[in-house]
């Protein structure tokens, strides 16, 4: 039954979740400094009592597990902690969340609609010039590191042409969207026009195709109906979890582009010490991940009515 597969799936997330946050929690104990004296300023002195008070407040002092099932206490009941500044974490997941989402959402979906194009026209024409370009450019790109696309692509498009706008998301979407969108899914592309290239090939040389050609179902039908439909399924498989990586992969991006969603929040939680806002926002994108791959199974049986979740 389906809903016992997805009760399943959820059992096994658990222990999934708990040992990820506990990890970032770990990561973020280990850091070198005083989150204390970061909240006043390098080198900016801070009364003893008033030390002693925020330690005590924030519970600095108490052993880490302590402090890692006192999290996940309040965790259970919506709220994923405050931070140094006395501000909701929940409350700046909100405010940043819209910028990391449609970010994360612009890329994904152009790079995934390039990426499936590409790889499909890829698949039915092998060897050809739209197959040996798209091998040629994929590989290139997978050699480049995206950081210096970045700063290429804002010097040129955004400084130099004054095409877009170089930072911020003052202008809304699409336009503060499309040049950093745009960097994250070039590195999408790749692996999505090589994987449907290859499921496609795959596919194009199975029984079923020849027996829907035998039928008298032209070319156009047999790849849009049956091919394509059967080549997706390992294809949404990397979409999904994609997804996931885009969220969490956009520290860098927000940080070229000046954007404030996610990525920047844990940058500067990083650089702050300020434990809180990492682990909340990391704990947000953990479970955001989980429920992406849960929701890619699901899909399995609807593009292969072969696959059944058992």
């Amino acid at each position: 039954m389906l809903w016992r597969y997805v009760l399943r799936r959820i059992g096994a997330m658990i222990p999934v979740l708990l040992g990820t946050t506990f990890l970032i929690f770990l990561a973020v104990y280990a850091l070198p400094g005083d989150p204390v004296q970061a909240i006043a300023g390098p080198g900016q002195p801070i009364p003893p009592a008033v030390a002693a008070a925020i330690r005590a407040k924030y519970h600095l002092d108490d052993p880490l597990i302590v402090q890692y099932l006192q999290y996940m206490r309040r965790l259970v009941t919506g709220d994923f902690g405050t931070d140094l500044n006395g501000r909701s974490v929940g409350d700046l997941i909100a405010a940043s969340w819209p910028v990391t989402m449609k970010l994360a959402l612009t890329a994904w979906v152009g790079g995934g609609l390039i990426g499936v194009v590409l790889g499909t026209l890829s698949g039915i024409r092998s060897g050809g010039v739209v197959d040996t370009g798209t091998l040629a450019v994929t590989t290139v790109l997978l050699g480049v590191p995206y950081f210096v696309i970045a700063y290429v692509v804002k010097v040129l498009f955004a400084v130099k042409w004054g095409l877009l706008p170089p930072s911020g998301v003052s202008d809304g979407w699409p336009l503060s969207y499309v040049l950093p969108g745009g960097v994250l899914a070039v590195f999408l592309v790749p692996e999505i026009a090589r994987l449907t290239r290859a499921s496609v090939m795959d596919n194009l040389r199975s029984d079923f195709v020849d027996t829907a050609v035998a039928k008298g179902l032209d070319r156009r039908t047999v790849v849009v109906r049956h091919v394509l439909r059967t080549s997706l399924v390992p294809v949404v498989s990397v979409l999904g979890y994609s997804l996931g990586y885009l969220l969490s992969g956009s520290v860098l991006i927000e940080g070229i582009f000046n954007m404030p969603g996610l990525g920047f929040a844990i940058f500067q939680g990083i650089a702050q010490h300020n434990g809180a806002t990492v682990v909340g926002i990391g704990t947000l994108m953990i479970l955001v991940f989980l429920l992406l791959n849960l929701l890619v199974d699901l899909l399995y049986g609807v593009l292969d009515p072969r696959i059944r979740l058992a």
